[in-house]
Parts: structure tokens; sequence; C-alpha cells
């Protein structure tokens, strides 16, 4: 009896042993839900956004306005004297553009970190190896802007406001380019430091404004650099031979100081003084804030700049 007893014991412990078993091994529900987005950045990297980005960080002041128009929760940007919005002073700063201290990136536990192309490419796989999205994207042209508006509303969740964005600078370009005389002008950008003088593409900041407003950029179709696609070798006979209507700088360093240095070769030099747009003073510096660094969401204020100082006539409003 006590047999029985015990057999009949030993069977019920292996039962319940074996249906504790079954409860542990049972595969966790599937809860349907999907990823929050997934992006195909300027690199042709495709990102998957697992939920909602609520603390990003931005490696390029470009794309701090951006975000904010279209309400993103922005937890670093790189540390600048120029460029930073008053909005945007009081974030953490990540270090210079050019050096960010990848550890102050980690410590401030971001869902989703934006770097600029050509510029933060090396930082991608620490940032992966942290489990830290990333994703890189350039933002150059207008066009660049746009797209980039879109994208960054689409991270936030709120289209509408970056396509009334869009809307609002389009209106604001159409409104200038409606006002532009119907003859066109032929131009040269330049870009000076220090050091030497390149000659801007229709890629550049400055040559997608001046393609904007229909002016024919002398240098469109010449070879670029290797290690910038956006400029071309500086040749001064070359530009003699060009003989734009209107020649524009854009300078790297102190405005005061280049732009006196500049027009000292200018009025020295023999070969300068051929070219009509020097002799009847049709060299123009334009503003670094809009021309050095990307104007971003100021696009049209870009726009209305280089039309102002073309025809000044047309564009003489007060400000």
């Amino acid at each position: 009896m006590k047999h029985k007893i015990y057999s009949s014991f030993c069977c019920l412990l292996l039962l319940m042993l074996f249906c504790t078993g079954c409860a542990g091994t049972k595969p966790a529900a599937d809860t349907g839900e999907k990823p929050y987005m997934s992006i195909t950045d300027d690199n042709g990297r495709q990102v998957t956004l697992l939920k909602k980005p609520q603390r990003i960080v931005a490696l390029s002041a470009s794309f701090l306005e951006p975000l904010q128009a279209v309400d993103a929760s922005i937890v670093g940007r790189p540390s600048s004297k120029t460029g930073i919005p008053e909005s945007a002073k009081q974030i953490d700063e990540v270090g210079a553009v050019y050096q960010i201290n990848i550890e102050k990136v980690v410590a401030l536990q971001p869902d989703l970190v934006i770097a600029y192309k050509g510029m933060h490419d090396k930082f991608v796989a620490s940032l992966e190896s942290n489990n830290i999205p990333v994703i890189v994207v350039e933002m150059k042209t207008y066009e660049d802007v746009k797209e980039k508006v879109r994208l960054f509303a689409q991270i936030t969740g709120e289209t509408d406001k970056g396509q009334n964005l869009i809307d609002q600078m389009d209106q604001k370009i159409e409104a200038v380019q409606a006002k532009l005389p119907k003859d066109s002008k032929r131009v040269a950008i330049l870009h000076s430091t220090a050091q030497d003088v390149t000659v801007q593409l229709d890629g550049s900041i400055a040559g997608s404004v001046a393609k904007m407003l229909g002016f024919s950029n002398v240098a469109a179709d010449s070879q670029p650099l290797d290690k910038n696609p956006d400029a071309a070798p500086y040749s001064l006979e070359t530009l003699v031979k060009q003989n734009p209507d209107i020649v524009f700088v854009t300078s790297m360093g102190d405005m005061a100081s280049l732009k006196q240095s500049f027009m000292d070769n200018v009025a020295k030099n023999p070969a300068w003084q051929a070219l009509p747009a020097a002799k009847e003073k049709r060299i123009y510096f334009l503003p670094q804030q809009l021309f050095l660094l990307n104007p971003g969401i100021h696009y049209p204020e870009a726009v209305e700049t280089m039309a102002e100082i073309v025809y000044p006539g047309v564009f003489n409003h007060d400000k």
C-alpha cells in the first residue's frame, strides 16, 4: 500500500514539474508592434527607429533650427561661437563640430544622433556599438534643406508643421523671384581664405542661391577639386577670360581683414583691372552668416540678400 502511495506521489510530482517546464518555455506573446520608422540616410544606410526619438543629439548647428521648428527634443549640440540660435544655447554641448566628444554624446543617452555627411561619418561605428541609432545627412542646397525639414518632421511626427514651414519658405523665395528683372547675370563666386582662393560651383551655398535667382555661374562646368565637389581651382587668367558681370566673394575668417587684403590685391593687380567687374566695382562680399554657414530655414533671406546686391533699385526697401 505504501508503495502504491509513493508511486502515485512520484507521478504527481513529475506531472507538476512537466507542466511547470511547459509554462517556463512558452514563447512571449507577439504584441504586433512595428518599428516607429525606417530611414535611408544620405550615405545610403538603412536605419530603423524602434520608437519615436525623445532625446536627439544634433552634431551640426545647421540642424538645430529645422529640428526645433518641428518640435524635436534636442539634448545635445556642437560647441560654436556662431550659428547657434538663442533658443538652443542652453542645450548641452558635445564638443566642436569638427572635434565631437563621443563620450559626451553617449553620456547624454540619446535615442537618435544626427550627423553631417563628410564630417561625422567616422563616428557612426562607435555610436552604433553603443546601441545609438545615427543617421548621416547632408544639408547644403535649398532642396537639401526642404528634404531635411520633411525628414525631421516625420521623425517628430509633426508633418504638418514641416510642410507649413516649407510652404512659407517657398512663398518668400517666389516673391523675390517675381520681382527680378528679365535680364540674366553672369556671375563668378570666389571663396577666399587667408591661405588660398577657390571658385564655388552650383552645389555650394552661394552657387545654389545664384541658380535660384536665374544667374549663370561662369564656372559651372569647371572640373571640381578632388576633396571638394562644390569648388574648383582658381585662376585669375581664366576669370578674366570668362568676364563675369558680377564677382561674389565668400570668406572664412575675419571678414574685415580678408576684405581689405582682397581688395588691395584687386587694386594693385593689372590683371584684375582688366576685368570690367573689378573696374566698375561690381565685386561684392556675401555675409558669412548666410553664405559661409548653411542658412538652413533662412535660405529665403540669403536669396533676398543676393538679389538686393545685384538689383538695389528693385530691392531697396527697409528691412
